[in-house]
């Protein structure tokens, strides 16, 4: 009786800071446990992952698998954080927020400026990439127009009632899902000797050229930031808790389903990838599964991949924009943005924000336009992965203060869902992201990334911290 008064007290203290803070009483939650699955896939599976592959297995050849499974671990640590976070807390823009309460808002502030630019950085490179697929098939249009064409539909799509947003990711999700499931299917067979003139392989390639790790097991390490770039996208679970349906029943279910699936969308279909393609032909030209299944005469299957590919830089853009306006309206709600951008539109969408995202996605590729070898637009996209593993180390370290805080009030009984293994779950998440962002420092080709990142975290800081020195010499002044 006394765990359900705690909780009802939590859950109207919550319900009342929701309410007058953030105003997310107005925000539509129209997004099914089916949509909040998917969008969280297709944020994850862009087409980096079909296109860059390539450089992971060029670094650590088949030792790579590691660095993925490595890679789907800690993933699985940071999903469990937030989704007891998340069912306790389900507010749009949640791990900004999140980090605000916990943390402190000067974090807060750095985080979401950081996460934001990452994907306003990250979105336009989709629709570039794109653009590039699109003029090989049809080399009379320019690949600016095409990316110009496709940014032109994430716009409407992300404008659209949330549920409609929802329903077309959910579908393009599926068609990459369905693409990684009949390519292990096909290599699985090459494998086997059952299809093709090859006979038997076994782990002829596998073991070959050089064995598992031809490079070192050192070579693992260097490609994780790499491979924390390729799992960026799975967290907007979180941005999304505002917005669908019974959080308390839906998080967990999802957390738990994209998690596993990740992985095994991933460490499937490159564990088989790697055992029928030598490590040393991947290249970064084409996509390696397009590659691998050319190379054995299934042409056709390899086209097929080039579309798949295309849907997969629609589908990530689509979801990227989402995670972008979500973490802008955050910000404008925290005060961290111009209170304009925490506004919703009749819809129950924070359309202001979703604008300024997209105006900004534009800006990236107008400079593109101008100049394709732009030094700003490749320090943009190098944030990615500096900036997406401080969001990630954000939310375990939020989860970590938020249930250290609960067992010292005695309160840990009244959560409804809990991070299994504490603290070791939470402390692991944190300190193998920081030991994959200090190795940057030491990897030259990776400290562009490093630099370019970091300015992205701290110029927000530096800019909210004396922002509330000045309000708070101000406020004395007036007294």
């Amino acid at each position: 009786m006394a765990d359900a008064i705690q909780i009802t007290d939590r859950q109207r203290h919550w319900e009342g800071c929701v309410s007058k803070v953030m105003n997310e009483s107005k925000m539509n939650r129209g997004l099914k446990n089916r949509h909040l699955q998917l969008i969280s896939l297709g944020g994850v599976i862009g087409s980096g992952y079909f296109l860059g592959t390539g450089y992971v297995l060029e670094k650590a050849g088949p030792a790579s698998i590691l660095a993925y499974l490595l890679g789907g671990l800690i993933v699985l640590c940071v999903m469990l954080c937030l989704a007891e976070l998340a069912v306790e807390k389900p507010i749009s823009g949640s791990f900004v927020n999140y980090a605000q309460e916990h943390i402190s808002s000067t974090w807060a502030c750095g985080v979401g400026w950081a996460y934001w630019i990452t994907w306003v950085a990250y979105v336009p490179s989709e629709m570039i990439a794109a653009g590039i697929i699109m003029n090989s098939f049809l080399p009379m249009v320019s690949q600016l127009w095409w990316a110009v064409l496709f940014s032109l539909i994430v716009t409407c799509i992300n404008l659209f009632h949330v549920d409609k947003f929802g329903e077309s990711e959910s579908w393009l999700a599926l068609i990459k899902i369905v693409a990684l499931v009949a390519f292990s299917i096909v290599a699985g067979l090459i494998c086997f000797g059952l299809i093709g003139d090859q006979g038997y392989i076994g782990t002829s390639v596998l073991l070959g050229s050089g064995g598992f790790a031809p490079n070192g097991y050192w070579a693992i390490v260097l490609t994780m930031v790499i491979i924390l770039v390729n799992f960026q996208g799975t967290e907007i679970i979180g941005l999304a808790a505002g917005e669908c349906k019974d959080p308390a029943k839906s998080i967990p279910t999802a957390v738990r389903n994209v998690t596993w699936r990740i992985i095994a969308l991933y460490i499937i279909p490159i564990l088989l990838l790697i055992s029928i393609l030598p490590w040393d032909k991947a290249t970064l030209e084409e996509s390696v599964f397009a590659a691998a299944v050319n190379q054995y005469g299934f042409t056709g299957f390899g086209a097929f991949f080039a579309f798949v590919i295309l849907t997969a830089a629609i589908s990530c853009s689509n979801s990227g924009l989402y995670g972008a306006a979500r973490a802008m309206h955050a910000l404008a709600k925290l005060d961290m943005a111009p209170k304009s951008f925490g506004k919703l539109n009749d819809n129950g969408m924070p359309s202001r924000a979703i604008v300024v995202s997209i105006c900004a996605c534009w800006a990236v590729i107008l400079l593109y336009a101008f100049n394709p070898d732009s030094v700003i637009y490749t320090y943009l996209l190098a944030v990615s992965g500096f900036t997406g593993a401080i969001a990630w180390i954000s939310i375990c370290w939020s989860q970590y203060r938020f249930r250290k805080q609960l067992m010292a009030e005695g309160k840990v009984g009244t959560l409804r869902y809990k991070t299994p293994l504490f603290p070791y779950v939470t402390l692991f998440g944190i300190w193998a992201q920081v030991f994959c962002l200090v190795v940057m420092i030491f990897t030259p080709e990776l400290q562009e990334a490093l630099f370019a990142g970091i300015p992205m975290l701290v110029l927000p800081m530096v800019w909210y911290y004396l922002r509330a020195k000045r309000r708070a010499a101000l406020a004395r002044a007036v007294h």
